[in-house]
């Protein structure tokens, strides 16, 4: 195999976005091949804005038959993910999902063991993991080489959404055809950063605002408290009704703290730990010495596009993927424990109790109300990370 043909199902905002970039041959060893789509309108830009020897499919199980691909992009609705992972995995087709792995862990676990029975190749699109600053950040932490965590804080209050936005699908903002709100589709990333970065914690409690900002029926600010198995402790904070908003990273070690903002990645170090020194100093008033630096972070922050060509070289040179496909249960993991807590109103610990979970969730979906008046609206997701 030269190059892997590659099939897109579901070519709303971030599907239609990837075809264009295969389209124009941006991916290296990666051809676009075919598309599938239950919308007639998507076909039809399909049919207007791509290669006339790309093949349009009504139905996933269409595409996933035909043998013009290798390999298949999941850019579906949440629920659809895992489930249409599994079909790609049984017919022998490599598999990328678009974020998040699912909607909840008991249906990502089992998909993971279906990759593991398979023999291809799984990934997921965690185009943030390209960052630069994300991969420093977590390479400082990781090494230990700056003492254990002490604390982490994450305000990431820049995900902005009018009502237009969630009007303009059925399935958006509602527990049945979304899942959730903000932490299942706008933060799956910083949540799956987070656990790259600072490991999982061992306990959770939230509080999840639901339609606080819109007329929506799940969460759009968020507000969650985690402790670590260390004693660390965490603060992640996110909503889609702030603007203008925030994005700030910092991580508290023994040694140093770092704080990711603006583009830049500032280090302060301390000459000596700070739990040496709280124990040895004699002044009351006294603070460890130190000083801010600039961390340099080099490397091409190649997103999305990253993602997709290390995903062609994993299946045609076995070369590293940026995320496999199996890790996103972690992020999702932080998210479904948010909700329960939430829902519970009482801190829950992980291991979680998945089964719960799904009790709690299938009461939402149950009450879930089919939107009227959708717009049907596709905005241009093209250099945004999150749809």
């Amino acid at each position: 195999m030269d190059v892997v043909r590659m099939g897109v199902i579901g070519i709303g905002g971030m599907g239609s976005n990837h075809c264009r970039q295969m389209a124009e041959q941006r991916i290296p060893g990666m051809q676009l091949t075919a598309v599938a789509d239950i919308r007639e309108s998507r076909r039809e830009w399909a049919k207007a804005n791509l290669p006339a020897e790309v093949h349009i499919y009504e139905t996933a199980d269409a595409l996933m038959d035909s043998g013009d691909v290798d390999a298949v992009l999941i850019a579906t609705p949440h629920y659809l993910h895992p489930e249409l992972a599994v079909a790609g995995f049984r017919r022998g087709l490599h598999v990328i999902s678009e974020k998040p792995a699912g909607v909840y862990t008991k249906q990502v676990r089992e998909m993971n063991g279906e990759a593991e029975k398979s023999d291809v190749v799984f990934a997921l699109m965690f185009n943030q993991r390209t960052n630069p600053l994300y991969r420093k950040l977590r390479e400082m932490v990781q090494s230990g080489e700056y003492g254990a965590l002490k604390r982490v804080n994450w305000i990431i209050t820049d995900w902005y959404r009018t009502q237009a936005y969630y009007d303009s699908g059925d399935w958006r903002a509602t527990w049945d055809g979304e899942g959730g709100g903000v932490l299942l589709n706008q933060c799956p990333h910083q949540l799956d950063l987070l656990q790259w970065i600072c490991g999982m914690p061992a306990k959770v409690q939230a509080f999840c605002h639901e339609g606080k900002w819109h007329h929506i029926e799940v969460e759009d600010d968020v507000t969650a408290y985690l402790e670590y198995p260390n004693g660390a402790t965490g603060v992640f904070i996110t909503s889609t009704g702030d603007a203008p908003g925030t994005n700030r990273l910092e991580v508290d070690l023994e040694r140093a703290k770092l704080v990711c903002e603006n583009g830049k990645l500032m280090m302060f170090e301390m000459k000596v730990s700070e739990r040496e020194f709280c124990f040895t100093s004699k002044e009351g008033f006294a603070q460890p010495e130190g000083a801010w630096t600039e961390v340099d972070a080099p490397g091409e922050n190649s997103q999305h596009n990253g993602v997709l060509a290390a995903f062609a070289d994993a299946i045609l040179h076995g070369g590293e993927l940026i995320a496999r496909g199996q890790e996103g249960i972690n992020g999702l993991t932080l998210s479904n424990a948010m909700h329960l807590s939430s829902w519970l109103g009482h801190p829950v610990e992980l291991p979680l109790d998945e089964e719960l979970f799904l009790e709690e969730l299938t009461k939402r979906r149950k009450l879930s109300k089919k939107k009227e008046n959708v717009s049907g609206v596709t905005f241009n997701t093209e250099g945004t990370y999150g749809s």
